[in-house]
């Protein structure tokens, strides 16, 4: 492997969109976890569509969205002066929408879990609502979010069909690892496939020896 552009592109991505997906998530998760209002199972149901739609489709909805056609894509355009679609930043949004449920299921699962007696001893103290989260519901479901915020980076580096359909494969631009994995193995070149594959696959198997470590250790 020759190009090593892909890769850190992919680590950029990757990590822009779970910090993106990481902060949304949990304020999703725990609007889920402890909210009670109208619609809250179909926002449930959208947060999760990524993960059973296929990629492609998640990449068409998206591009219908987010393309020059688009009320978001001309407005994009007319504050930016270029399109959204087929930039990085476009990379960044499909990553970002692939890896956010894997961050709110998790983070939602630790939520629920913590005591709700030490949140009760929060309130009676006198915390408002607010603190009750911020000092101690999320602190005690740290675990959880931590591996729920890992297995969205995991997704969001190995994203291909969203990212795709929206950042497109332009080689020194937008080409993720991924994409530049599956051009390799097009044009034959199985070097440059085998080393691909294998950054991802050692990276995968990182955070998922991360995650089961975090979820042994788990109170």
């Amino acid at each position: 492997m020759t190009d090593w552009y892909p890769f850190w592109l992919s680590l950029r991505v990757a990590t822009t969109a779970t910090v993106v997906a990481g902060v949304l998530g949990v304020s999703l998760a725990y609007l889920l976890a402890k909210g009670r209002f109208p619609g809250r199972s179909l926002l449930e149901a959208v947060v999760t569509l990524p993960i059973v739609l296929p990629p492609t489709v998640l990449g068409y909805y998206l591009l219908t969205l987010l393309g020059v056609n688009s009320s978001l894509g001309r407005a994009w355009e007319r504050i930016f002066g270029h399109p959204l679609v087929f930039t990085v930043t476009a990379a960044v949004v499909a990553a970002t929408i692939s890896a956010l449920p894997f961050c709110v299921r998790t983070a939602r699962v630790a939520i629920e879990s913590v005591d709700p007696t030490l949140e009760a001893a929060g309130r009676i103290a006198g915390l408002p609502e607010w603190q009750v989260a911020v000092q101690i519901t999320l602190p005690v479901a740290r675990r959880g979010i931590a591996a729920g915020v890992a297995l969205g980076f995991a997704r969001a580096l190995g994203d291909f069909g969203a990212t795709v359909m929206v950042a497109g494969n332009i080689p020194g631009r937008t080409q993720t690892l991924p994409v530049a994995l599956y051009d390799a193995v097009q044009a034959g070149d199985d070097a440059t496939a085998r080393t691909g594959a294998l950054l991802l696959g050692a990276i995968a198997i990182v955070i998922l020896l991360a995650v089961n470590r975090v979820a042994r250790s788990a109170p």
